[in-house]
């Protein structure tokens, strides 16, 4: 089943329970590789997301500023995203560019992401993925410009949520986690893996 939200398009149950599982398997190689850590924001607050990233740069936050960079804040390159992944934006994304990053934010009990808009790629043509595992998310889409209304859509494992189009530039974010609404995850929380074109 897919729906239309303000334009972003949700598919529902994109990956099947197994499939979820190796998805899971799959991300923790990846933060073997890259652990997962706490983003610090330019202004000093400490997100409630825990992030690592794949692919041939990943987004950070510090007092540097936002920014992709090709490198782990603790100095080791990122590791390459993997066909599993990849085969994901093949299927939902065909006529895209291939994707460069692979973010994944990591949300515990309490964890949320505030309304937010992907702007720090330069070719808003190419379209973001997401998908969602373990613990259901509310996720809320808004407008191109701040401030209007908002819709919001319980986003639950394995769905997959694509911003093309009109809508790639929405502000959007996760207002809170139903933590302990999945067993995916052996500790509860919710894995958030988003595909994006950088360059």
């Amino acid at each position: 089943m897919e729906i239309d939200l303000r334009g972003v398009r949700i598919v529902k149950g994109a990956l099947d329970p197994v499939a979820q599982v190796d998805m899971v398997d799959t991300i923790r190689a990846i933060a073997q590789a890259a652990p997962f850590y706490q983003p610090v924001t330019p202004g000093g607050r400490q997100m409630s997301v825990r992030m690592t990233a794949a692919g041939q740069f990943g987004w950070v936050t510090d007092a540097k500023g936002y920014r992709y960079q090709a490198c782990h804040p603790d100095g080791m390159a990122w590791p390459a995203i993997p066909d599993p992944i990849l085969a994901l934006w093949e299927k939902y994304c065909p006529n895209a560019r291939s994707p460069e990053c692979c973010l994944i934010n990591y949300y515990g009990e309490g964890a949320r992401m505030g309304l937010h808009q992907d702007r720090d790629e330069a070719d808003f043509i190419q379209p973001v993925l997401s998908l969602s595992l373990g613990d259901e998310g509310m996720f809320r889409v808004g407008n191109v410009v701040r401030g209007g209304k908002t819709e919001s859509h319980w986003l639950q494992s394995g769905d997959v949520a694509v911003l093309g189009g009109d809508a790639r530039l929405v502000h959007h974010g996760v207002d809170r986690i139903r933590f302990g609404s999945s067993s995916l995850l052996p500790k509860s929380g919710r894995i958030n893996l988003t595909l994006r074109v950088v360059t």
